[in-house]
Formats: C-alpha cells, structure tokens, sequence
C-alpha cells in the first residue's frame, strides 16, 4: 500500500447507515468513497410513519434520495459496484471495486441484510406495495384492528404473532415450516393466536391488498399479512477479512462500532437485529466520529 491511500475512508453500502456516515466524515472533511453494491433494504419501504421528523410518512426511495444527496453535498462519492475483496495493507485497508484497486485508511461496512421471502408470487412486488410487510416493529401501528396474517417456519413466528396483539386481536399464525420447528404452541393458545400448519398454495392480491391466502384449496381472508421467516446478514466480505462474527451471523463490535479488526468499522443491520433506520443512522454517526478522531490520533493532531 502506499503512503498516500486513494480515500481516507471506503464505506461499502450506500443505504442509510453507509449514507449517514459519508455526511459526517464529509463535514469532517474526509475524502470518502462509498461503494453502493446495489438497492438497499430501504428502498422497498412503500411509506414509513415511524422515521423521525417526518409524521406525513416517507417514501424508502425518498429517504435514499435525500440522504445520497446530502452526501455528495459535502463531497461523498457515491460509485455504483460491489467491494468484491478486502484486505489489509501496510497502512491500511486494500478494497477490489468495479476490477480497480482501492486503498483507505479505514474501511465502514454497512452491508445489511437479506430478507427471507415466503415463497409466494409476485412476492417483491407485494412487499413494495406494503401487501406482504416484514417490519412489524415499523408499521404495526397501521395494521391496528386488522384481520393480521404471520407467516413463520419457527418459534420466530410465535413471537412476531404475539407482538402483533399491541394491535389486533385477530392474528393468525401459519406455520409453513416443519412441525419440530414450533416448540411454542401452548403460548399461542394462552394467546389466542389462531395456528394453521400448512404450505400456502396460492395468494390472491385484488388492487391494494393481499385479500386471502390459500391452502388445502380454501382461500382465507386477510386485512394484512407480515412475514416472519428472518433475515441473513450480508457478512461475507468481513468473515472473509477474518472479522469476528456472532452465532447469528451479526458483526460483533465495541462501542464505538469498531470490528475486532482495528480501523474496520461496521454499523446498521448487519451489526444489529432491530433492523431500524434510526438504530442504522445513530451507529454510523458514532462510527465516523470515532473513525474521525483515530486518524487525527494517527495523525499526531491530538493533544
């Protein structure tokens, strides 16, 4: 690596987290390069009501515009590819974007995670339109009083059912997975959440709503059906640098957001399993201070 690094910090992810942390090290004055690997988890949100300061409800593509913007605002490149390797150089970090060579003195990750779809038609479409929902703690203010579907295929689901009666008490558990899956029956029937252990067939979607699902050949009706089948972290590039990760594929980090790995910082979903944009943004703000104040330590500019 050489003495001069191409960008003091390479932030791989341009969704919320990655975008947050490119505007505070841009006013920190920071050349920052953010490699955006793609359409962030946010982008399929249809009208989020919970984002701070904004009670109208906002767009997930809005949210993204808005942040991006902001960035290059403040001098942030934003380049569309995916950090293919990581390394560690000399002085540094050594990253393989778009078939080139990239150097930084510190490295944010921010990759997020990647929903687990129930297998049903049309499937992505529906969660863009907020038919199929994956984020109770998100919207479930809005399913208040609804008819409300879980589709589960572990005790996972048991749990987002019995969240889901702060709203309504006509909730319905289907259980698409093995039987041994579900320990947690008695808790749903000291509940009163509905159990149904079945494949789903087949899903009928009429104008803005998911309006039945279908096994055993019936169609049953829905006001709002949510998808509880989890997440995966994309943790990929980090194992492969050696970074230390939890049993559920999270990336491990101290306070400040840093790896086990000094001067490689992750922050947002992939860090956490609340999966919430104001969780996401909070980390990457204390992981570009903390990366900020290191290189002025690196620097000899403390005192």
């Amino acid at each position: 690596m050489t003495d001069r690094p191409d960008v003091d910090v390479l932030i791989v992810g341009a969704g919320p987290a990655g975008l947050t942390a490119a505007t505070y090290l841009g006013r920190f004055r920071r050349s920052v390069l953010v490699a955006n690997g793609g359409d962030a988890r946010a982008s399929w949100i249809p009208l989020s009501h919970n984002m701070p300061g904004f009670p109208a409800g906002i767009t997930g593509d809005a949210i993204l515009r808005r942040m991006r913007e902001q960035a290059e605002e403040y001098g942030a490149v934003v380049e569309d590819g995916r950090v293919e390797e990581l390394t560690q150089g000399e002085t540094g970090f050594v990253a393989s974007l778009n078939g080139r060579t990239i150097t930084a003195r510190a490295v944010l990750v921010a990759t997020g995670v990647v929903d687990h779809h129930p297998d049903l038609p049309g499937v992505e479409r529906a969660i863009e339109r907020a038919l199929i929902r994956i984020c109770p703690i998100c919207d479930g203010f809005e399913a208040t009083d609804q008819r409300i579907a879980i589709i589960g295929d572990s005790d996972a689901g048991v749990r987002e059912a019995a969240f889901m009666l702060s709203y309504s008490d006509q909730v319905t558990l289907i259980h698409t997975g093995p039987s041994e899956a579900l320990t947690e029956r008695d808790a749903l029937t000291r509940l009163g959440i509905q159990l149904v252990e079945t494949a789903i067939e087949n899903v009928r979607i009429e104008g803005d709503r998911v309006t039945a699902l279908c096994w055993n050949g019936a169609f049953s009706a829905f006001d709002t059906v949510y998808s509880a089948l989890g997440t995966t972290a994309n943790n990929s590039l980090l194992k492969g640098i050696g970074v230390r990760v939890a049993e559920d594929g999270r990336v491990e980090t101290d306070l400040h957001q840093t790896t086990s790995i000094p001067g490689l910082y992750a922050a947002g979903d992939v860090v956490r399993g609340l999966n919430q944009i104001a969780v996401a943004t909070a980390e990457a703000a204390v992981a570009a201070t903390d990366i900020h104040n290191s290189l002025r330590r690196a620097d000899g500019l403390t005192v």
